[in-house]
């Protein structure tokens, strides 16, 4: 159900197709123009969009602005010249004011919504979640991973589900990913999960042969494993890993860990 001040295309569920993701480590201007028009929208005034484009920014106001008009230029030169990564601060500095101001309950999912309908149109590889700005991944990443801490919380393994939180946070860092740490993280979450069902405390390279895995599935987790040890705890010289290569280990790791849980859980009930 829509609410009575929907626009046409909410009511009637038009939206543009989700583009390929193509930016990362950037903000484009349809990214610095729509966060602002969103913080608008949102009924915050030039003004308070000033403060908090200079309180992110470490910038004094311009003191010989005073009229409407001029204190918004002011607002779209300084986020025009910000860094890209200062840009999702700022994003997430307007969904944190909005909440203060808020008395409809409505307005900071409201701008959260339409943030993250604007990254999806526009192959923007974040996404706003509880008011941060985490990173968006493939519909198998996304998936895998909340079906991962969903399903690690529900059968009492909560340091792997913290595990796939941190590997999470490590991925969305700005400016520049842990992509190292992300991979540490996820392993170290399917590591938990794997002695869990083994009912051991060996390391994972020493579970897998261990797992219900069906062959082949059994010699890739072997495999990555070993680039996981290589690239995430012993790392080369000039050889770091890909943030696809971290996505696709988080992704991974969360998916087996998945199955893994719902396999026992199966067999327990049987």
């Amino acid at each position: 159900m829509t609410s009575p001040g929907s626009s046409f295309s909410e009511r009637f569920g038009y939206s543009a197709p989700d583009a390929a993701i193509t930016v990362r480590e950037g903000a484009p201007e349809v990214v610095r123009v729509g966060i602002t028009q969103l913080a608008y929208g949102a009924e915050l005034s030039g003004k308070a969009m000033r403060e908090l484009t200079c309180a992110v920014l470490l910038k004094r106001p311009d003191p010989n602005n005073w009229g409407p008009e001029n204190v918004a230029r002011e607002v779209d030169d300084l986020i025009n010249d910000a860094s890209w990564y200062k840009i999702y601060d700022l994003a997430e500095r307007i969904h944190a004011e909005i909440g203060r101001h808020d008395y409809t309950g409505t307005r900071q999912d409201d701008f959260a919504a339409r943030l993250n309908q604007l990254f999806r149109e526009n192959g923007i590889g974040w996404q706003m979640e509880d008011g941060k700005i985490m990173v968006r991944g493939s519909e198998a990443f996304a998936l895998a991973t909340h079906d991962a801490v969903e399903t690690m919380r529900a059968a009492g393994t909560p340091t792997a589900a913290n595990e796939v939180h941190e590997a999470l946070r490590d991925i969305s860092r700005r400016p520049e990913a842990d992509v190292t740490g992300a991979i540490q993280h996820a392993m170290a979450a399917l590591e938990c999960v794997a002695r869990e069902v083994d009912g051991s405390t060996d390391t994972l390279g020493s579970i897998i042969n261990r797992l219900p895995l069906p062959p082949p599935l059994d010699g890739a987790l072997h495999r990555m494993w070993g680039f996981a040890s290589q690239q995430g705890r012993h790392l080369e010289e000039g050889r770091t890993p890909q943030f696809a290569e971290a996505e696709l280990v988080v992704t991974v790791a969360s998916a087996v860990s998945v199955y893994l849980l719902r396999h026992r859980a199966r067999s327990q009930s049987g």
